[in-house]
């Protein structure tokens, strides 16, 4: 069914004083309602055939953060865990750091930023991947 003849028939439903209309061409069907203000309204094309259905994986929840200060990327750019591949990381899990260690590096249009603790304490998860891009305000680490 083209996208005019389905936007036309949206103008029709809203326009007029009919709550739901279903309309059949040849194998393909819509069917559009109107609900009232506040709610979702859903429009859906499925063909008239029943279609074999495909099961889909399980979406697991996301793990939960440990609770504690959460540091996050004061930049855009790619996350590293040590100064060098041979180096060992700035930080691991259940390291005790104090405000101002060095816990990652990321680096930014060919430079090499080191990132320091805003905070002291223990490293409760690291939330980045080595080598991983992250987003200015992404969180890197839980310091509890």
């Amino acid at each position: 069914m083209d996208i005019r003849k389905i936007k036309k028939l949206m103008e029709l439903v809203e326009q007029s004083g009919i709550s739901e209309l279903e309309v059949r061409e040849g194998e393909e069907s819509i069917r559009l309602s109107k609900a009232p203000v506040g709610t979702v309204v859903t429009a859906a094309a499925a063909p008239v055939a029943a279609a074999p259905t495909i099961p889909l994986p399980a979406i697991e929840p996301a793990p939960a953060q440990p609770a504690g200060h959460t540091q996050t990327a004061p930049m855009v750019g790619t996350f590293y865990r040590a100064a060098s591949p041979e180096s060992a990381p700035f930080i691991a899990v259940g390291k005790q750091i104090s405000a101002g260690d060095v816990i990652c590096i990321i680096e930014a249009m060919k430079l090499m930023n080191q990132i320091e603790a805003e905070k002291g304490g223990v490293i409760a998860a690291i939330l980045v991947e080595d080598g991983q891009p992250v987003e200015f305000g992404q969180p890197l680490v839980v310091i509890a």
